[in-house]
């Protein structure tokens, strides 16, 4: 009897587990984005496994961040811009939110780098990608729900999970990987600019405003605090791994063959894969990984700047509401998705720009995570308040990972660019 009572405990459990699950995973996998795969393709090319204790490391930092995001979306059921504005007033809150949207159209921007990317493998014109993509991803968010946008974000990611099975089959050296995980050369300036790079492909200031978004987008409640942080914690874990076997794949081929040679196209990143699987295999598993990475980002990063608009604007702004009741709420989805797509037809140099993008949010980091930290201190009322110890360590936490990236992407910016 007390079996049968334990395991309809487990099915209730895992029944409340998945429809809490979402936000957490949707947000991490849209954090391994097209900027993210070509920053860490780049930064295996170039220093081969010297950078991947940096990506352990930020696993806890990614997860701490983005638990008190959760903890303030659940408790106070108010959107990360509505909070600030609602605490520190309009101009802070116009401010964040200006900081976001430049954050906004440099991310969609990398998304269509890497669409327009995998196009070009297929001899496909990138004015097709663009107007596909921005078609076909405008459909889902209007004729969806909330749930439905979620679920078909995250069977999108999935194809992310690729980038797994290729670093297994090009076999990697584990006593190399061992041997850079030791070896970390701080006073180069290249190697600082990678690794801010780095630090802003893991830590996005739209992630933050994402999940809190989509928390009270579905209408979460604090109750389920507990389960949304194992949602959380699951995403930080993925989306680490899925950084890492990028990385190790482009160390364990383009890094052994050129050593040191920088990357300046979507398709030398596919090339990675070729001597291991062969031309056809290798470009269809880049493609399918690169394809599913930039979708779910760009999904992600347009709702966000929709939802935040909204939250210090007032206009309706969420997914249960039809383009004709919200339809601010959609116009500047759409209109996030156009701009990106258009600035990429532009024929800038894309893997640099996709790299200095995410140098920029590392800069940004500063006022994002600021804001965030005060959130927390002030917030939130006294039973999910951060107490004294934990306050502490994750002030520091955030602080060093903030002046760290502000200080490696302005140092290594100026020897890269100047």
């Amino acid at each position: 009897m007390s079996h049968i009572i334990k395991q309809r405990s487990f099915y209730r459990r895992l029944k409340l587990f998945l429809a809490v699950f979402g936000p957490g995973m949707v947000v991490m996998l849209a954090d391994t984005d097209a900027s993210s795969v070509i920053t860490a393709a780049q930064t295996g090319a170039i220093w081969q496994y010297r950078m991947i204790n940096l990506l352990l490391l930020l696993i806890p930092i990614l997860y701490i961040t983005q638990e008190l995001t959760v903890r303030l979306g659940l408790v106070t059921r108010l959107g990360h811009g509505e909070l600030i504005k609602k605490h520190f007033g309009k101009f802070w809150a116009w401010f964040s939110v200006t900081t976001l949207l430049v954050c906004c159209v440099g991310a969609i921007i990398t998304q269509f780098v890497g669409l327009v990317g995998v196009g070009m493998l297929f001899n496909i014109p990138g004015w097709i990608i663009v107007l596909l993509t921005t078609l076909f991803l405008t459909t889902i968010i209007v004729t969806g729900t909330y749930h439905s946008v979620e679920r078909c974000a995250m069977a999108i990611g999935l194809f992310e999970l690729v980038f797994l099975v290729v670093a297994y089959m090009v076999h990697p050296s584990w006593p190399a990987i061992i041997k850079g995980l030791t070896s970390a050369p701080f006073t180069n300036p290249d190697y600082l600019y990678l690794m801010a790079a780095n630090i802003g492909a893991v830590i996005m200031p739209w992630m933050i405003f994402y999940q809190q978004s989509a928390i009270v987008d579905k209408q979460l409640t604090k109750e389920a605090l507990s389960l949304a942080r194992w949602d959380t914690a699951i995403g930080a874990v993925v989306t680490q791994t899925i950084m890492i076997a990028i990385v190790i794949t482009t160390a364990s081929t383009i890094g052994k063959t050129h050593p040191g040679e920088s990357l300046t196209t979507v398709h030398q990143i596919s090339e990675a894969l070729t001597p291991s699987l062969g031309k056809i295999a290798g470009e269809i598993l880049f493609a399918l990984g690169m394809t599913g990475a930039s979708l779910v980002a760009a999904i992600v990063v347009s709702l966000t700047a929709a939802w935040a608009l909204g939250e210090i604007t007032g206009y309706k702004h969420s997914l249960e509401h039809k383009p004709r009741e919200a339809p601010w709420f959609y116009i500047i989805y759409f209109l996030t998705l156009l701009a990106g797509g258009m600035l990429v037809l532009s024929g800038i140099n894309l893997v640099n720009l996709s790299v200095a993008v995410d140098v920029l949010n590392a800069i940004l980091l500063p006022i994002v995570l600021g804001f965030l930290f005060l959130l927390a201190l002030t917030a939130l009322p006294k039973p999910f308040k951060l107490n004294k110890y934990y306050a502490i360590l994750v002030g520091v936490v955030l602080s060093a990972t903030s002046l760290f990236g502000l200080i490696a992407g302005v140092w290594g910016g100026i020897h890269v660019f100047y």
